[in-house]
């Protein structure tokens, strides 16, 4: 006999909420999906105008220079500015090199540059491998010492220093271009904060490494060289630009210690008297067109290194 069944109120009106109650939370829970997209894309948004903003402000005072480097006098000094010169000026670059004294600086600058960076990449490995990896007594309390020393800002070292190259005779009445070359180099070879930079990156590679040199007989240096060198490659490279291009920007102690032109750096010239008329006005154009002429290189330098200043500065800060 077949039986049937049978569906009371009570049973169908219980489906019908458990319908309307999972399409609620349905519609809820893509609402919820909804107002956080909307949330994202509006801080996408902002995020990318905060850094539009950034950017032009940092952008900016280049095109400036630019342009500037490309008007006339008259139309630099005018009252009203205009965002792109009316009369593109080439022939600053032409007095650039015709009458300004730009090989000499670039030739003084090049010099000191290389041989400060020589300098400073030797004190800065060797001093980082003695602190990550020798064991003497009062080690930790020497580097102690030497990080403490980067609290004291640099001006006030520019006493000690000048006194210092006074005694060795390097500057003064009869200074050669040797002896304004060893001052401006050598009391800038060591750098404290270069040391726990590289510092840092030698002490993550395992200390297997350096057991496994001794098992085979190699000694400290040959591990340096051969091992923790390559290892350490792109922070010794960040090293090597930045080092550089403070050497390329170097003001103030090239242009205390020396009075003769003839032996300062490229900044010094740019800021000098190199681009004043016969009347005592700054030639502004000429000055412009030399400091590009004078960014272009860095520029380049950090284009094509600047994986190698973010991968050696990233690896730095892992381990302490």
């Amino acid at each position: 006999m077949e039986q049937k069944k049978y569906t009371t109120f009570e049973d169908q009106s219980f489906s019908d909420n458990i319908i309307l109650s999972i399409g609620e939370k349905g519609r809820t829970v893509e609402a919820i999906q909804r107002a956080a997209n909307i949330r994202h894309i509006i801080g996408t948004v902002i995020v990318y105008i905060l850094i539009l903003f950034a950017a032009f402000i940092v952008i900016f005072p280049f095109y400036w220079m630019i342009i500037t480097s490309l008007k006339i006098n008259d139309e630099i000094t005018a009252s009203t500015q205009t965002f792109f010169p009316s009369i593109v000026m080439w022939t600053n670059y032409v007095y650039v090199f015709n009458s300004f004294d730009f090989s000499n600086y670039m030739f003084n600058t090049i010099i000191v540059g290389i041989f400060s960076t020589a300098g400073t990449i030797l004190t800065t490995i060797a001093a980082a491998f003695a602190f990550a990896r020798l064991k003497f007594k009062g080690r930790d309390a020497l580097f102690a010492i030497f990080l403490m020393t980067m609290m004291i800002p640099g001006e006030m070292m520019v006493i000690s220093n000048y006194i210092t190259v006074a005694s060795f005779g390097w500057i003064g009445e009869g200074q050669t271009r040797i002896d304004a070359y060893l001052a401006m180099i050598v009391p800038f070879v060591v750098s404290v904060f270069y040391i726990y930079l590289l510092r840092q990156n030698f002490k993550q590679i395992p200390n297997e490494l350096y057991l496994a040199t001794k098992v085979d007989g190699k000694s400290d240096w040959t591990f340096l060289w051969k091992v923790m060198v390559p290892l350490a490659a792109p922070t010794i490279i960040s090293i090597i630009i930045l080092k550089f291009m403070g050497t390329w920007n170097a003001y103030v102690w090239p242009n205390l210690i020396t009075d003769n032109p003839d032996f300062r750096l490229i900044s010094n010239g740019l800021r000098g008297s190199s681009f004043t008329d016969l009347e005592g006005r700054v030639q502004y154009g000429y000055q412009m067109a030399a400091t590009v002429l004078v960014t272009v290189p860095l520029f380049l330098l950090f284009i094509f290194f600047r994986k190698y200043i973010m991968r050696g500065f990233g690896r730095a800060g892992i381990k302490g």
